[in-house]
């Protein structure tokens, strides 16, 4: 007698089973997630927007401004500034003639160019006619952006001279 031989159940085909294409849709958009919210918290954390205070009133106030500006050339004055990495500000303001300019109320904010975080108000004294220091803590090498407005008086509301400079500390 031949021994009876019994048949056998199909075999699963191995492959593609619905665990893993769930395990892989998972983890695609779980890595999507992780990327995107990383990129969402280093884009609010680092920079929170605002290029100008108030934009709208200033928006309002253009044509004064361009008006303060012609005023401004037409004063012709020179400075000279020099920031020191002790955070020594020294600003030489002269005039078209070579005269030093004196009795100005000078107000300058020393930050870095693309956040405010590090940003120092500050309010130059003039120790000798036309030179005007202040002593700011100290600063690190990399690039600063000093914003200055000189004053006729520190009671005056609108500034006589502005100006804008950026500075690079050598390390």
């Amino acid at each position: 007698m031949s021994p009876t031989v019994l048949p056998s159940a199909p075999r699963r085909q191995e492959g593609l089973k619905g665990s893993h294409v769930l395990l892989t849709f998972l983890m695609f958009f779980g890595i999507i997630f992780v990327v995107n919210g990383s990129l969402i918290y280093n884009a609010i954390a680092t920079h929170g927007g605002l290029v100008a205070n108030e934009p709208y009133r200033k928006g309002l106030h253009y044509n004064e401004r361009i008006a303060a500006g012609v005023r401004q050339a037409q004063l012709a004055w020179n400075e000279e500034v020099a920031l020191r990495r002790d955070g020594k500000l020294t600003i030489a303001l002269a005039g078209s003639d070579g005269k030093a300019v004196t009795g100005l109320a000078l107000k300058a904010v020393v930050g870095r160019p693309a956040s405010n975080r590090e940003d120092q108000a500050l309010a130059l004294k003039e120790m000798s006619p036309g030179h005007y220091e202040v002593q700011a803590s100290a600063l690190e090498s990399g690039a600063w952006l000093l914003t200055f407005e000189a004053y006729a008086s520190a009671a005056a509301a609108d500034p006589v001279y502005r100006a804008r400079r950026r500075l690079w500390l050598t390390p």
